[in-house]
């Protein structure tokens, strides 16, 4: 393997004495996990955050072999660290992003999201401006997983106006028409996660609780499960930052 690639940093795990495994989100390559010496280093430890965008070097004797990695910072995020609310987005996007893909599988869309959502969570002046995109980012990383929603037209009569609902079973969208006699049972399809554009924070807890729901049923379980729990506390810090609707 030999691999020169732009990156994101999505975890972290010590290695021996001075040493960490670090994972890596590439356009082209997937996600890479790589050996890099000195990584708890005076000199790396603040390359090293997740969420920093990087360029590495990997390079190993055969596929089978873990990677050594030479790493050197093209733009930093550790600044958010000190900001509660972006720093747990960030924190969650890039540990969700380690924990669920398929190690040398490229997934350049989801690449792609990632680095835009980061730069929104970075430059946003606040939670408002990001968390319509993050409830984005999950619905894309459930479809690139074989997971994803049906959202463009009605389970029951195939139209595809006024869909306003998702059943919490087949993940397909319901019409308004079709939807109402089983509204309790139902997840409220929030236009933003069709249509794109801004999203009011009634919407985005309505996106986050559709995105979450097929999240811990297909992916967050097991191993897993914890890092669900860790999304549930940040979803639910989220929405009481919010303030009065």
């Amino acid at each position: 393997m030999n691999i020169d690639t732009a990156a994101i940093v999505c975890a972290l795990r010590e290695h021996a004495e001075h040493g960490a495994v670090v994972r890596l989100m590439t356009p082209r390559d997937g996600l890479q996990a790589a050996y890099v010496r000195g990584a708890r280093g005076r000199r790396m430890r603040p390359v090293l955050v997740p969420g920093n965008l990087v360029q590495a070097r990997l390079r190993a004797r055969n596929d089978e072999q873990l990677a050594h990695a030479e790493i050197e910072l093209v733009q930093s995020r550790a600044p958010l660290l000190s900001e509660p609310l972006p720093a747990a987005a960030m924190e969650w996007v890039t540990a969700l992003t380690a924990t669920a893909l398929p190690e040398a599988q490229p997934y350049e869309r989801l690449y792609n999201a990632l680095d835009a959502l980061l730069a929104v969570i970075e430059a946003a002046p606040s939670a408002l401006g990001w968390a319509g995109p993050l409830a984005r980012f999950e619905l894309l990383l459930l479809a690139e997983l074989g997971f994803g929603l049906d959202l463009e037209r009605c389970a029951v009569s195939g139209s595809n106006d006024d869909l306003v609902a998702v059943s919490p079973r087949s993940g397909r969208a319901v019409s308004a028409a079709e939807a109402e006699p089983y509204s309790d049972r139902l997840l409220a399809l929030p236009t933003f996660l069709r249509s794109g554009g801004h999203a009011s924070w009634p919407e985005i807890e309505q996106g986050l609780k559709l995105t979450g729901h097929f999240l811990h049923r297909d992916i967050l379980t097991g191993k897993s499960a914890a890092l669900g729990e860790a999304r549930s506390r940040l979803v639910d810090r989220l929405l009481r930052a919010r303030g009065p609707i």
